[in-house]
């Protein structure tokens, strides 16, 4: 499972990415989608946080991906609940609303209709090149790489 312990929970909110390793092909339930193969490698996933609790959502995600939370609300979610999937790290971009643009120009192919049901976006997971590629990508663009430490 998930191997970031951190918190991040700013008020203000923002857009973050979040990168998600999957060692293995594997098979996951994504909730309305339905049975979803997931090739082995990276993947970025870009969402934005501008509620109430801003970014406590990544902390959120962090939860699920470590097994301290059962509740799947997006299609994140159901990636990250998966046994065999980790979440390395998080990007945040603070107080910036990039959700669309990002999931449009980090490197990497979308996976069809993820993510992506509030807008007109293809998807907002990506399978990356590399963890460190669309990282490096991220902060290049702006974000604060945020390792949960």
């Amino acid at each position: 499972m998930g191997s970031i312990d951190g918190s991040d929970s700013d008020s203000s909110g923002g857009t973050y990415v979040l990168a998600i390793d999957v060692p293995r092909t594997t098979t996951i339930e994504v909730g309305a989608l339905g049975d979803r193969e997931f090739g082995a490698g990276a993947y970025a996933y870009v969402g934005s946080a501008f509620g109430p609790g801003g970014f406590a959502r990544v902390d959120r995600h962090r939860e699920l991906a470590r097994g301290e939370r059962d509740a799947r609300h997006w299609h994140v979610d159901y990636l990250l609940g998966h046994s065999d999937t980790t979440l390395e790290t998080v990007v945040t971009f603070p107080a910036a609303d990039r959700e669309c643009e990002l999931a449009a120009s980090l490197p990497g192919e979308p996976v069809e209709g993820f993510g992506a049901s509030d807008c007109d976006c293809s998807a907002h997971l990506l399978t990356a090149p590399s963890l460190e590629t669309v990282l490096e990508a991220a902060v290049d663009a702006g974000g604060v790489r945020d390792d949960g430490t």
